[in-house]
């Protein structure tokens, strides 16, 4: 059985592009009986901005724990646990203002945890979620990609390869704000992508 976990960051929901793209990519997979969809929103998660007193209560020994700490490392726990239990993380990523969602951002911030995910060596850091791979679905209003301006793939690609997720790709779609022909043909390309990569 293969699991996929879907992490959903638009504010429009199922309508967000990015979405969509993603729901294309898992609609297809999930044709397949082997394959296992688990699909979060960190949209409405609503995870708030992280604090001194949820890192705390990570570093914290889970025996010493007092109950206000208890329910804020769950938090983290829930979400590292399906991260470790997936096989592969799909994310629909929309560009807000240059980056990630904050929400995203939110959801990572609770998955990077030290002697968990990832862990410090002599010679570097070490990610430890091994054996996984990420397909990005990225929707853009613009067309950035290659530019200065696209710092979501850089920061995905650093982020996940810091946990140990090195197998990474990308399916972009851009310009969507550019007209109806361009938002046609970059879902056209963005469709041709998503065939490729449930045929291979």
């Amino acid at each position: 059985m293969k699991k996929v976990l879907a992490i959903f960051s638009s504010l429009n929901g199922s309508e967000g592009n990015s979405s969509k793209l993603a729901n294309e990519y898992l609609s297809k997979m999930g044709k397949d009986d082997s394959v296992l969809i688990n699909r979060v929103d960190a949209a409405s998660l609503a995870l708030p901005h992280l604090t001194s007193e949820e890192m705390q209560a990570w570093m914290t020994e889970a025996s010493e724990r007092n109950e206000s700490q208890q329910a804020l490392a769950k938090v983290s726990d829930d979400i590292v646990e399906a991260v470790k239990e997936a096989d592969e993380i799909v994310l629909a990523v929309p560009m807000y203002n240059f980056g990630i969602p904050s929400s995203l951002k939110a959801y990572f911030d609770r998955v990077a945890r030290a002697g968990i995910t990832f862990k410090y060596t002599e010679t570097g850091p070490v990610g430890l979620l091994e054996n996984k791979s990420a397909t990005v679905f990225a929707a853009r209003g613009g067309v950035y990609a290659g530019s200065d301006f696209d710092t979501q793939t850089p920061y995905l690609k650093h982020f996940l390869n810091f946990v140990g997720i090195n197998n990474v790709k990308f399916v972009y779609a851009e310009g969507l704000n550019m007209g109806e022909e361009q938002a046609n043909e970059a879902f056209s390309a963005a469709s041709k992508k998503i065939i490729e990569l449930t045929n291979g």
